[in-house]
């Protein structure tokens, strides 16, 4: 019975640290995508000119979204230990 439990627990931590950072992650291929289209329509192709347009989403979305991120961390720490 407790080998099904944590198999649960495993499922649902990786379905909430997928959901939390999807926001995130989509965030960032968009940005890589519009910095890629228009570095090659440029013919600028410099690391860090794609770098930091993509940093600099990320860092937004995680401020944005952040305080929603760590709510759903926290509730699914006190769901694990404490129960439902």
């Amino acid at each position: 019975m407790a080998g099904i439990d944590l198999v649960q627990s495993v499922r649902m931590a990786i379905f909430e640290g997928g959901l939390v950072l999807a926001p995130v992650l989509a965030a960032g291929f968009f940005a890589a995508l519009v910095v890629g289209l228009l570095q090659a329509a440029t013919g600028i192709h410099e690391p860090l000119v794609g770098m930091l347009p993509r940093l600099a989403v990320i860092a937004v979305m995680v401020y944005l979204a952040g305080g929603w991120m760590l709510e759903r961390f926290v509730n699914f720490f006190r769901v694990s230990v404490l129960g439902p």
